[in-house]
């Protein structure tokens, strides 16, 4: 079962262009083109199919449903400012992207699965939903009951920083005590994600 998802996201991450997970970067580096009979051929997109692909590479980066995103997107544009800055904003404040950027896990599928496997706690109370959506100033942190298991003694050695964006400044990260701060609300410009947001609202919009 982890082979044949690890197979799917080597295939998605080539199908988009990025890598989703360390094992997927070292094997695009070999065959950086589309999977399939025909990827290395010339393919001419569409405005619609460039649109598509680039609201495709933000939802597989933050590994959610497109229900969770347009959910996501339809409360972002009601928001003061613009609408694709806030759409970051909200996914980057999600427990398993925050999870994910202080450094307790390697890939955003593992921080949903730190999260939905109790080891979370916000304020010092568990949190199961990867969705939820953390505060400024809110202290996320893996209980210390977990702290022991060999998955966060790695984590908390900093053996992660391999694979790893360096952690944006809204954070304030202790990681020898696996806790992190959101500081404040992030910034389009901090948020390690690739893509376009302009073409995101731009195919939400159509």
């Amino acid at each position: 079962m982890a082979k044949n998802r690890s197979r799917k996201s080597v295939r998605e991450s080539r199908a988009l262009g990025i890598p989703l997970t360390p094992k997927a970067e070292r094997l695009m580096q070999r065959r950086p083109y589309r999977p399939g009979e025909h990827g290395r051929g010339r393919v001419k997109d569409s405005d619609y199919s460039i649109r598509l692909k680039e609201k495709q590479r933000l939802r597989a980066q933050y590994g959610i449903r497109e229900a969770q995103l347009r959910k996501t997107w339809n409360e972002a544009r009601k928001m003061e400012g613009l609408a694709g800055e806030n759409l970051i904003e909200l996914l980057e404040r999600r427990l398993d992207a925050v999870v994910l950027r202080a450094g307790f896990a390697r890939t955003i599928s593992q921080a949903r699965q730190v999260v939905v496997h109790r080891h979370v706690l916000v304020d010092g109370k568990i949190v199961d939903r990867p969705s939820y959506r953390v505060k400024p100033g809110q202290i996320v942190q893996i209980k210390p009951r977990s702290q022991t298991s060999p998955q966060f003694m790695v984590a908390a050695q900093g053996q992660h920083a391999d694979v790893l964006p360096a952690v944006p400044e809204y954070l304030n990260v202790d990681l020898t005590k696996l806790r992190v701060e959101i500081v404040r609300t992030p910034k389009r410009a901090e948020v390690p994600v690739t893509c376009d947001v302009q073409l995101v609202v731009e195919h939400y919009s159509r």
